[in-house]
């Protein structure tokens, strides 16, 4: 164990440390030995795990002493719910996991990765379930599957599961990498179509059909680690229809509001259960002229996306929004992009209120530290923005459902990072305010498992865990 695991070891062991002496300073009456026990087994389950790593739990285990089931995470008006109990998302994604699950020499740093984000509590990780016609293909040509490369997949589903991590499963790209909607695009011109665009993905009968024929497939799918069919697997938070859909072809945004409408639908039809998404940025469009304000330059609404209206489509059970500031407004870091990023966060978390009764996650931000003027210090102030904007929405009951990291890494795959990947091991500052965050959040989620003597589950760390000084 390196110094830097030893030492953010420490920082848990001190939070935890923290908690106990709050909660011992905040009620007269002595805690019984067995609460004892649990507390002190918190410490040293934290100690443990990261002395030997192959222990599946860490900071996420301070909101509950007992094992919840694995059940399937749902949504009740515009929280998500697993048992009846609050669920919030403080996550992470890490894109190329099936991939590197093909290759036996790459394969531990998918175990590496839910590893290490088990342990700082991050609950849920956000990956490619599609990789269409290129280097390592899931789906070679048409409905035609390389069996090697889905059962990357289903150890990927089944690792996850061991570090109690759930998956939000993105079907489709409309960006090239990974074949994207341009692959459709080529397999339907080989098959003699006529077609002109890349977006003609979203309306040609044939394309959609082959979409479709995948998303049946990857939802019919037998695990074969674990045996359980995916559309059945609690493992699987949602399913995201596209990652990042852009039309631009149609600014009006006829073309992809009917290949939403149609795909969500085909998802809910087969797969009842399991929450979907559809993957958009979150610009806002044509239908609501008084929202475009908040987007970050006048050539967002001219993507064929509508935030609000795409999001009141049968089928979607919650919003997506993506958070890059460096990318939208200016590559050059300023305080401007902290002002757009608490901006754009407040006018989704009230939209998604107001307007469409659903959670909303900020399923991808970040900053590249390839960006003019990055330091680690923006770095963390941007984190402790889109942290502290999600928790003022969560201790109101509002729709900020949680967030994902765009991206978390483990160590040996730095050739891999595009720049926004952050290596938990290595930026001990940014690791101590996603752990805090989890810690916060797991007041919410847990159902306090102890008998309660501070009133409700958040107890006598509230002040503690809202503190500004931490």
């Amino acid at each position: 164990m390196d110094s830097q695991i030893r030492n953010f070891g420490f920082h848990i062991i001190s939070l935890v440390a923290i908690f106990m002496i709050v909660i011992q300073h905040s009620s007269s009456t002595a805690v019984d030995a067995s609460e004892e026990e649990q507390l002190e087994a918190v410490v040293e389950g934290a100690e443990n795990h990261l002395a030997y790593p192959g222990r599946s739990y860490g900071i996420g285990d301070l909101g509950t002493m007992e094992d919840d089931p694995w059940l399937m995470v749902g949504k009740k008006g515009n929280q998500f719910v697993v048992n009846d109990q609050p669920f919030y998302v403080n996550g992470f994604n890490t894109y190329w996991l099936m991939v590197f699950a093909a290759d036996e020499s790459t394969r531990g740093k998918v175990t590496d990765v839910f590893k290490q984000a088990s342990l700082v509590g991050l609950t849920v990780c956000r990956t490619w379930a599609f990789n269409d016609g290129q280097w390592r293909a899931l789906q070679k040509t048409p409905s035609v599957y390389d069996e090697v490369v889905f059962k990357a997949l289903d150890f990927v589903v089944s690792e996850a599961k061991k570090y109690n991590i759930r998956l939000i499963l993105s079907l489709a790209n409309n960006w090239d990498a990974y074949g994207g909607k341009a692959q459709y695009v080529k397999w339907g011109k080989a098959a003699g179509l006529n077609l002109t665009s890349d977006d003609d993905f979203f309306s040609d009968p044939t394309l959609r059909s082959y979409y479709k024929a995948h998303v049946k497939t990857v939802l019919n799918r037998v695990n074969t680690v674990t045996n359980i069919t995916y559309k059945d697997d609690p493992t699987i938070f949602a399913w995201e229809l596209m990652n990042e859909p852009r039309c631009t072809s149609d600014p009006s945004g006829n073309k992809l509001q009917s290949w939403i409408q149609e795909m969500a639908v085909y998802v809910k039809s087969m797969d009842p259960k399991h929450l979907v998404e559809i993957g958009l940025e979150g610009f806002y469009g044509p239908s609501t002229p008084d929202k475009v304000q908040f987007n970050p330059n006048t050539y967002a609404q001219q993507v064929g996306t509508d935030f609000i209206r795409n999001h009141q489509v049968l089928g979607v059970d919650f919003a997506s929004v993506h958070i890059y500031a460096d990318s939208w407004i200016s590559q050059s870091i300023s305080d401007a992009h902290l002002q757009f990023t608490k901006s754009w966060m407040e006018a989704h978390i009230e939209d998604a209120e107001k307007y469409l009764g659903m959670p909303v996650v900020f399923a991808e931000f970040g900053v590249s530290t390839k960006d003019p003027g990055y330091n680690s210090s923006y770095r963390d102030t941007l984190l402790t923005t889109v942290y502290t904007t999600l928790l003022n929405s969560t201790k109101k009951g509002g729709s900020g459902g949680g967030s994902l990291l765009w991206q978390i890494f483990p160590e040996g795959t730095d050739y891999m990072d595009d720049g926004y990947a952050i290596f938990l091991s290595k930026s001990t500052s940014a690791t101590k305010i996603i752990t805090l965050q989890s810690a916060r959040l797991s007041t919410f989620n847990s159902k306090c498992s102890w008998k309660c003597r501070w009133g409700c589950k958040k107890h006598a760390w509230e002040t503690l865990l809202y503190s500004d000084e931490l």
